[in-house]
Order: C-alpha cells, then sequence, then structure tokens
C-alpha cells in the first residue's frame, strides 16, 4: 500500500460529529459495524450512550487514525532512506567520473 491510500483512509472528527447528529451512524463512519447496529437496536441506549459518545468521539476518532498515521510514518521513513542512498550513490558515481 502506498501513503495515499492510507491517507485516503483517515477519519475526521468533525464529519464523525456530523454523521452522529444526522443518521446516528457514526460507528458505521468508523467501521465498527456491530457496535453501530447495537447504538441503533438499543435506541442509542435510551440516549444516556448518545450523551456519552458527544464527550468520546475525538477520542474514538484518534484510536482509528493512529494505526494509518504509524503506517504512513513507517512509509515515509523508508522513502526518505531511499532517497538518501540514491543520492549517495549518484555522489558516488559522479566522484569516480
Amino acid at each position: 500500500m502506498n501513503k495515499h491510500y492510507y491517507q485516503s483512509k483517515i477519519k475526521s472528527v468533525g464529519v464523525t460529529y456530523l454523521f452522529l447528529f444526522l443518521l446516528g451512524s457514526h460507528y458505521a463512519y468508523l467501521g465498527k459495524w456491530g457496535t453501530q447496529l447495537l447504538f441503533w437496536f438499543t435506541l442509542a441506549g435510551l440516549g444516556i450512550w448518545w450523551i456519552v459518545d458527544l464527550f468520546l468521539i475525538p477520542g474514538k476518532v484518534e484510536k482509528y487514525n493512529m494505526p494509518l498515521f504509524e503506517e504512513i510514518e513507517k512509509i515515509e521513513k523508508r522513502e526518505k532512506e531511499e532517497d538518501q542512498a540514491r543520492n549517495i550513490a549518484m555522489m558516488k558515481a559522479a566522484m569516480d567520473k
């Protein structure tokens, strides 16, 4: 996978709140369909679960995004190392001439 793929999977806190307010489908947006169905069938815990989620959404989004950020960081580190190796090889080839 490349860096752009992982960047396209990153979720936004604002969009998550939008899904919560409009459809109550914030868990589906974060890919947690089992929790989403439970949320709907309990009527959002009769409102209590909905209120609690108002405060917990930023942490849930951060938890979702963390592995994506780690993969992006690994890819960027590898790209940087490859660029440095390529530059060193070019400099060495230029000096040998």
